[in-house]
Order: structure tokens, then C-alpha cells, then sequence
């Protein structure tokens, strides 16, 4: 019998113990500008840390967010990503006419210059790179892949589509 009690506590010992995993520092991940909730309303932004996607009501909010920039009769004009760390944290490092042109100039990206961050990433489209600066002072690459917008009935609809490299040591060099 106790053997057989003994077997079983290393069981629930062993089944019990599971190690944090570390989030992810890359991948590729889409983003939209939909809302949720019955109020308050939520948009669904893109965490570089914790490398999901987070609601605009956490704490902390999500690093970046996608909008679609309007003109007064609901025509799209543009697509923004914004953030709300209420510093200028965009950098453009680049845009490329072909894909495998931009895919090569981001795996190359391992460091990068920043000459002035700007408020926006304004005007985003497919074959941009991005550098990013956090609240924390933390720095993400990403390489916009994908941007689509259509109007709709009730609300302008955005998606962006982009892969991403986080540095949380706070440096802009990248792995």
C-alpha cells in the first residue's frame, strides 16, 4: 500500500510541476481594427513582449494598434499602426517594391540607426520595414506583409499582416 501511495504522489509531483514558457521573440501575426464589447468597446492590438495579440483595455495595452484613416464621408484613406506609450516610437527602415527584395532586407536588418522616431507608422503598406520602440524601451522589427482595407456598412475594415523580431534587451540589434 504504500508503494502504491508513494507512486502516486511522484505522479501528482511530476504532473504538477510545469515550467513557464518564455514567450515567443518572433513570428508573424495579423492584426485588425474590428471592435468588441457592448461598451466599453476594445480593438484587439499586437503585444511585442508578450507576443500576442492584447485588448486596448489591459494594462498594459497592446504596443501597437491598426486604424484606418478616413476622410469625412468614411472613404479610406490610409492604414495607420499607432501606439499609445505617448512617445514617438516608429522608425520606417525601409520599403521595397517586391516581397522577396523586402523578406531579404529584413532577415539583414541585425541592427539598425534610428535618425528620428516618428508618431505613426503612417501609410502602411506590403514590402515596409518598421522599427518599433516600446514603453519600456525595448525595440521589435517587422516587416508588413499583408495590408487590407474595404468599406463597409457600419465601420471601415483594416487588417495588417506582419512578421516581427522582439529585442528585450533593449538594444536595436537584432537575432
Amino acid at each position: 500500500m504504500r508503494r502504491y501511495l508513494v507512486l502516486v504522489l511522484v505522479i501528482l509531483l511530476v504532473a504538477g510541476c510545469k515550467k513557464e514558457k518564455d514567450p515567443a521573440v518572433a513570428g508573424t501575426i495579423t492584426i485588425d481594427n474590428n471592435l468588441y464589447g457592448e461598451g466599453p468597446y476594445y480593438a484587439m492590438g499586437f503585444s511585442f513582449s508578450g507576443a500576442k495579440k492584447t485588448s486596448t483595455l489591459d494594462n498594459p495595452p497592446p504596443d501597437i494598434t491598426l486604424i484606418a484613416v478616413t476622410d469625412i464621408y468614411g472613404s479610406i484613406l490610409k492604414l495607420n499602426l499607432q501606439t499609445t506609450n505617448f512617445k514617438s516610437s516608429f522608425y520606417k527602415a525601409g520599403q521595397y517594391a517586391s516581397a522577396t527584395d523586402a523578406k531579404l532586407a529584413y532577415d539583414n536588418l541585425n541592427s539598425a540607426t534610428v535618425s528620428q522616431w516618428e508618431e505613426d507608422a503612417d501609410a502602411i503598406e506590403a514590402g515596409q520595414i518598421w522599427i518599433f520602440r516600446t514603453a519600456t524601451e525595448k525595440y521589435a522589427k517587422f516587416l508588413i506583409t499583408a495590408a487590407f482595407s474595404e468599406e463597409r456598412d457600419v465601420w471601415p475594415y483594416a487588417e495588417c499582416t506582419f512578421e516581427w523580431a522582439y529585442q528585450p534587451d533593449g538594444t536595436l540589434t537584432f537575432p
